[in-house]
């Protein structure tokens, strides 16, 4: 494991090189009309709490308007904001205080998809196969269910969807008869777009300028390894390697509107999807690379310190580069370090793979333990294999050690805030929030429940709204109207002791140790800085320990303490140290992180 230094291109690094963002998944941040929603005026008015946090820049997830079928990530208008979360003077409101506190916005782009409700689709549902508007999207003849029957009961590939279940549904034409499939990756109401219409690129080239022109900084871009599919949509052999296990469940009727004129089977198997995908026809195609060198000139447009943020869910790592070379996106979401869990020598490994791939198209690197689609770090970390990825936890599921998933929480905070290039928060991941694993079932709105009969949890668990206040109705959630509407998923007990106002200002919560871990990185500039593998480094012990420039980082995942090296001194500890005993620790526990400067 040798030495990688930053900036790894040699020139001056934007902003966006050292950031450390944090995500606002809007609906569960902070409620600011006190109807059990959240909404751009409740981020707002905690603008300050963000600016005290310590972080450069927030990510919203979609706040379009949207039958959010999928949280929003169903847009139906990509220039309007959802009533559910204002308008676009709340947007314009926001964003301009948000840039007078120093904090840069990125807003997510969904471009592989739109909703089912949005005007093109209905205009593709009301007019003829072959039709203009049928080629905005992926429209195509069944196969027939006797060769030569002419009947095209079947779809017309074998193609799963990442939700489970079927990736085609079938229209019903205006004359009443069953008609073409289309293609979803994603939910019945989610249909993908036609990349290869030129209609499509325009539009998205606008819809880019529109928030550009608003003001934005970036732009966070959904399935960024989707979009272009191979010519002939051919029938992939993967379909059955892409998921983790198969099992027949009865598929109950599709709810109203599930999807428009859709003929669904009585029943499907359900799919529980790896996260990295292998190479399959629909993902990781070259032409993506094609569109991001286009969209890398609209923004060019804008001057030089806008960016683009890939989620793509790619492997080995030198694929993922390819996202970031210089005529492309400026960053990649790093899930080989998410993926890797709790487990030196599987970090160790991502660390250097990320480090060495994103060096060699002179891009930084990101750092992120959790999103909006995974379970709490907090959580997976108390599980018996730290290192699973559980696609959501139920009240019948392994249910996590809370004290040692928050532990070993914070310490892979420690490491990802000390690494150099650029960290991604997610929202309540600072009040070391867990994972509600006890949701009940009627209260889920996750679409992959629902498509996969329950057999798939779902991410319901990882999105349910912040505590604020331990004493106030839905701890705090809705700043106005006394707060009396209840929050859009029940919050559990536990959130109560892990309010914002309980841990504010305490010394030794989780809070406060992200304050100061944020605060030590940019006084030591650790985001631009470099890292080295130091000699007490022994991933294959449990030990992972880097220098980068007058710090060395420590992290203990093994099963013994290990001593703080001589010479060192501790200034910073995962672990509940008083901070005026911080230079009396000689020893690192187990399932904790320290910051050594020399004495």
């Amino acid at each position: 494991m040798s030495k990688q230094t930053f900036p790894v291109s040699g020139q001056p690094p934007q902003w966006w090189a050292d950031a450390v963002v944090y995500q606002i998944y809007p609906r569960s941040f902070a409620d600011g009309n006190g109807d059990g929603m959240g909404d751009l005026r409740g981020i707002m008015d905690r603008l300050p709490y963000l600016e005290k946090l310590g972080v450069n820049a927030i990510w919203l997830s979609p706040f379009y308007k949207s039958p959010q079928a999928d949280g929003g990530y169903d847009v139906a208008d990509y220039r309007q904001v959802d009533p559910l979360f204002g308008s676009l003077a709340d947007f314009d409101a926001m964003l301009l205080e948000a840039h007078r506190r120093g904090l840069k916005v990125i807003v997510d782009l969904v471009p592989n998809h739109t909703s089912d409700e949005h005007v093109w689709f209905q205009e593709a549902l009301a007019a003829e196969p072959g039709s203009r508007a049928r080629d905005r999207y992926i429209f195509r003849s069944g196969k027939d269910s006797v060769p030569g029957s002419g009947d095209g009961n079947r779809p017309p590939n074998n193609w799963k969807s990442i939700f489970g279940g079927p990736a085609w549904s079938r229209v019903t034409e205006a004359d009443g008869s069953p008609g073409e499939w289309y293609l979803h990756l994603f939910d019945t109401k989610q249909p993908d777009l036609n990349w290869e219409n030129p209609e499509v690129h325009e539009e998205m080239r606008s819809v880019l300028r529109f928030w550009l022109d608003r003001g934005v900084d970036g732009f966070r871009v959904d399935v960024a390894h989707g979009m272009v599919k191979e010519k002939g949509l051919p029938d992939w052999d993967g379909a059955a390697a892409m998921v983790e296990g198969t099992s027949a469940v009865p598929r109950e009727p599709a709810p109203p509107g599930d999807a428009p004129g859709a003929h669904t089977d009585a029943e499907e198997p359900h799919r529980a999807v790896s996260p990295v995908y292998p190479p399959s026809p629909f993902f990781d195609q070259d032409g993506v690379h094609d569109i991001y060198r286009d969209w890398h000139r609209v923004l060019a447009e804008y001057g030089s310190d806008r960016m683009m943020v890939a989620e793509a869910w790619v492997e080995p790592a030198e694929r993922l580069a390819r996202y970031v070379r210089p005529d492309e996106m400026q960053q990649a979401f790093n899930f080989d370090f998410l993926l890797a869990g709790w487990n030196a020598e599987r970090m160790a490994e991502a660390i250097d793979a990320s480090l060495a791939a994103a060096a060699s198209v002179g891009a930084p690197c990101t750092w992120v333990l959790s999103n909006h689609d995974t379970v709490r770090h907090t959580t997976r970390f108390g599980l018996s294999d730290p290192t699973t990825f559980p696609k959501g936890i139920a009240a019948d599921d392994e249910q996590p050690d809370a004290a040692l998933g928050l532990a070993r929480a914070r310490a892979a905070t420690l490491v990802s805030l000390a690494l150099p290039g650029s960290a991604y928060l997610y929202q309540g991941e600072e009040l070391g929030l867990p994972e509600h694993t006890t949701l009940p079932a009627d209260a889920r709105q996750d679409p992959t429940f629902f498509r996969t009969q329950g057999a798939e949890t779902g991410r319901d668990g990882c999105r349910v709204p912040l505590p604020w206040a331990a004493k106030l109705p839905g701890y705090g959630f809705g700043t106005a109207g006394n707060g009396s509407a209840q929050p859009w998923l029940p919050q559990p007990e536990s959130f109560g002791p892990l309010a914002a106002d309980v841990q504010d200002g305490e010394e030794g919560s989780t809070l406060e140790l992200y304050r100061a871990a944020l605060a030590f990185r940019a006084e030591q500039n650790l985001g631009r800085g470099s890292l080295e593998w130091a000699e007490i480094n022994a991933p294959e012990s449990g030990l992972l320990a880097f220098q980068n420039g007058d710090v060395l980082v420590v992290a203990n995942m093994g099963f013994a303490s290990a001593p703080v090296p001589e010479g060192y001194t501790v200034v910073l500890a995962s672990g509940p140290v008083p901070a005026g005993e911080l230079a009396t620790v000689r020893e690192v526990p187990v399932d904790s992180a320290v910051y050594l400067r020399r004495e």
